[in-house]
């Protein structure tokens, strides 16, 4: 099914929620940077899932275990202010408040493919800037070879964090070159609205080939390093979650296939559909792997 409009997909799709008035400032800030908010020759053109679908079925454990929780209990979330420490292997460390992480970036609409490793997806119209325009910005020294990223830690205003079994803050990494990539990106929003707190307010990672836990969420710090970065999951179960969890149909996880998935909106009966390698990004993105086992870093 192809749609061809000469609208975007938020012009027909309901707001679900209000956000304040200083965030919807600075959000239409970062969207006049982008005029028209074209969408981006990367984006797929299948259809997008619906806000409801992207702001009520996640995972944020910060907030629950439950897909429903993000949505339930993320609106006690205060994001303004905000501000990202960048630091490490960089000439230009500090921290940077959301206003100036923003200036000069250019906010386009992206719309991806999302695959999570619990084997269900969905499509999803970001909008967002590379990660690599703020790297520059910081200047990245020649000894980095990795990007580390971690997650606010604000227990009394993100309960999951109280559950002692997972070790809070939450964090992520990229490779250098899988960070400059221009694919990777900082979202800010979607559906030409600022990002709705259970989906990862203000900033979140979106690396589309990758699956959706390496998409870190509420990011408040970034740190360039020469070494590779501990990741939450690998953390936990180093026998099922890798460092670079790129999705790959042809490696299963140990408790289940990843040759399929279930896509989200779809209806009771709509069925499964085959995985993708790289999900579907492998014409941009195999090249970073040239000469490695997938299976092996997986």
């Amino acid at each position: 099914m192809s749609f061809k409009t000469e609208f975007r997909w938020s012009d027909v799709t309901p707001k679900a929620m209000f956000l304040n008035r200083r965030q919807l400032i600075a959000g239409a800030g970062a969207l006049m940077a982008a005029p028209a908010m074209a969408r981006n020759k990367w984006s797929v053109d299948e259809p997008p899932n619906s806000l409801e679908d992207i702001s009520g079925y996640n995972n944020f454990y910060e907030f629950g275990w439950g897909k429903e929780d993000p949505a339930a209990y993320a609106g006690a979330l205060t994001t303004d202010p905000w501000s990202v420490e960048i630091g490490g292997l960089v000439d230009k460390p500090g921290k940077y408040d959301l206003a100036d992480v923003l200036k000069g970036q250019s906010i386009e609409e992206r719309i991806y493919r999302f695959r999570c490793v619990e084997a269900w997806s969905m499509v999803v119209p970001w909008h967002g800037f590379e990660l690599a325009g703020l790297l520059a910005r910081v200047g990245v020294q020649p000894s980095a070879k990795y990007v580390a990223f971690e997650t606010l830690l604000r227990p009394e205003e993100m309960p999951g964090q109280k559950d002692g079994s997972f070790p809070w803050p939450y964090v992520e990494g990229l490779r250098l070159d899988e960070a400059m990539h221009p694919l990777t990106i900082l979202a800010t929003g979607l559906y030409d609205q600022p990002m709705p707190k259970q989906n990862g307010a203000p900033l979140r990672l979106v690396v589309p080939w990758k699956y959706g836990f390496k998409s870190i969420k509420s990011i408040v710090k970034i740190t360039l390093t020469n070494k590779q970065p501990p990741t939450t999951w690998n953390i936990l179960q180093s026998n099922e979650y890798g460092f670079y969890a790129n999705v790959n149909p042809q490696v299963d996880h140990p408790r289940w296939s990843q040759a399929t998935e279930r896509p989200i909106g779809g209806g009771l009966f709509a069925g499964r559909k085959d995985t993708l390698l790289f999900n579907g990004y492998g014409d941009d993105v195999a090249s970073l792997y040239a000469g490695q086992d997938l299976a092996v870093d997986y």
